[in-house]
């Protein structure tokens, strides 16, 4: 879950096969890349953080953003949504989240946010809701989805798209992705054993059913998941039909009994529309090691159904493929450098042999550290991950000080960024589209945001930042 801590109150069949040496891999052959990009503030007076995006065979944008200042007023907090055409400035079109009703609840969004434009022309996304009882003194957390009609034509209407909440149970991290009509959604169960759920639209996102959850179902498997994952996106591949899901998950034993140690990589596939997984394991690092800062990624390239995956261990970006559908892996490869010398949050798009990964960097050599000075980076890869090109995506600096990778145990002013930002390919032209969050330019005065230090009376305000590739 990305909101601020200061809004908080209060089955299928699975085989695990190991695939990959449990010695951390070697560096990848990192060059300076020459990429060039444009930056545009997507500035509201609400402030956003943690954006995604999304990008239609025929070019159209869709981003979402979690705004920063808490409106309780209802419709007035939410998940914010832009659209328009790769190369252009995208028009905000709304809340795409209010509206959503459940009884005797007060609902908002913006906990967390996915978007996904679907080859059928619609635009589909999941947020994480916040449901209130009357007195606002407890809250519940669900996860909605919801469909716009003509979502790649550039012009979405947010009053014509159906909302609805599917889980209103207890829930963290919704993920959405679809193949042609079927339509994934996967998320935590965050009331019991934080377990990965995933529901399946079969017509473009008007009807859910549940369906297999991607952790393993039996074995031991299941024992190094359970209270010890977080969960990265789910992805469809409309190459193979597949459909995937990425998490970093801990060991049994010792360490798992007293600490937050999802030290191994896993990514399951399911064949069959989601009803039965199959897990392969990516990489382990030794125990105590964790690989969770924030998500995993996961990417599938459509033209011919390789798979890339990526993760930080709060320094070093690593990157893994796979060509035979998630069943081996490559060694992985370390791919940030100076001066990305400590890099969090990575992300993936990949379209016809090009995969560009991005990051947060800095010349620091700890996120931790109060002095460091923070860029977003793309790295790109043409040869499956033999070698790399780092070229600066932001043009100033997008953050300043500590980037804490703790979620809601941060402390005010150090989780501005929230958890994540995204990158994906426009496949009419193969250039890339980061979206990433800002908080060095923009200020607000109001004493309940979350990123004012103690005894600060002007704080910074987070914004969305689209970049595309010039």
């Amino acid at each position: 879950m990305s909101m601020p801590l200061r809004i908080l109150l209060g089955s299928g069949s699975v085989i695990l096969t190991l695939v990959v040496s449990l010695v951390p891999g070697a560096s990848a052959a990192t060059t300076a890349g020459s990429l060039s990009f444009s930056n545009t503030t997507l500035t509201r007076p609400d402030g956003n953080s943690e954006p995604e995006i999304s990008i239609g065979a025929n070019g159209a944008m869709a981003m979402v953003g979690l705004q920063w200042l808490f409106n309780p007023a209802p419709g007035q907090f939410g998940t914010n949504l832009w659209t328009g055409p790769f190369g252009s400035t995208p028009a905000f079109q709304g809340i795409i989240d209010a509206g959503l009703q459940h009884p005797g609840k007060s609902v908002f969004g913006a906990g967390d946010a996915d978007v996904d434009l679907a080859s059928t022309g619609t635009l589909h996304a999941t947020t994480l809701i916040f449901l209130y009882n009357p007195t606002f003194k407890k809250a519940q957390l669900g996860v909605s989805a919801i469909s716009c009609p003509n979502g790649t034509s550039g012009s979405v209407s947010i009053s014509g798209c159906t909302r609805q909440i599917i889980d209103a149970a207890g829930a963290d991290r919704p993920w959405i992705s679809s193949d042609g009509p079927h339509v994934y959604i996967s998320y935590h169960d965050a009331e019991s054993s934080s377990l990965i759920h995933a529901q399946r639209s079969d017509d473009d996102g008007v009807t859910w059913k549940r369906i297999g959850d991607p952790i393993v179902g039996q074995g031991g498997a299941t024992g190094d998941a359970t209270f010890n994952n977080i969960q990265g996106p789910i992805k469809a591949d409309p190459f193979s039909h597949n459909v995937y899901d990425i998490y970093a998950a801990g060991e049994t034993g010792f360490l798992k009994a007293r600490t937050f140690t999802p030290n191994q990589i896993v990514v399951s596939r399911s064949t069959d529309l989601g009803k039965s997984w199959t897990a392969n394991l990516v990489y382990a690092a030794p125990p105590g090691s964790v690989l969770a800062n924030i998500f995993p990624a996961l990417a599938v390239d459509p033209t011919n159904g390789h798979l890339y995956a990526a993760w930080s261990d709060g320094r070093t970006v690593s990157f893994a493929a796979s060509s035979d559908q998630g069943s081996t892996w490559s060694t992985p490869v370390s791919v940030n450098v100076a001066p990305a010398a400590a890099a969090l949050m990575p992300w993936l798009a990949a379209y016809n042999g090009t995969v560009d990964l991005v990051y947060y960097g800095t010349t620091a050599t700890s996120n931790l550290d109060p002095s460091a000075v923070w860029n977003v980076y793309l790295a790109q890869t043409t040869n499956e991950g033999a070698s790399f090109a780092q070229s600066v995506v932001s043009n100033a600096s997008n953050h300043a000080g500590i980037v804490c990778t703790g979620g809601t145990g941060c402390g005010p002013g150090t989780r501005n960024l929230l958890d994540l930002f995204q990158v994906a390919i426009d496949h009419q032209n193969g250039k890339a589209a980061v979206i990433y969050t800002d908080d060095a330019h923009a200020t607000t005065t109001d004493p309940t945001s979350f990123s004012c230090l103690p005894g600060q009376t002007v704080c910074p305000l987070p914004q969305a930042v689209l970049a595309q590739q010039q």
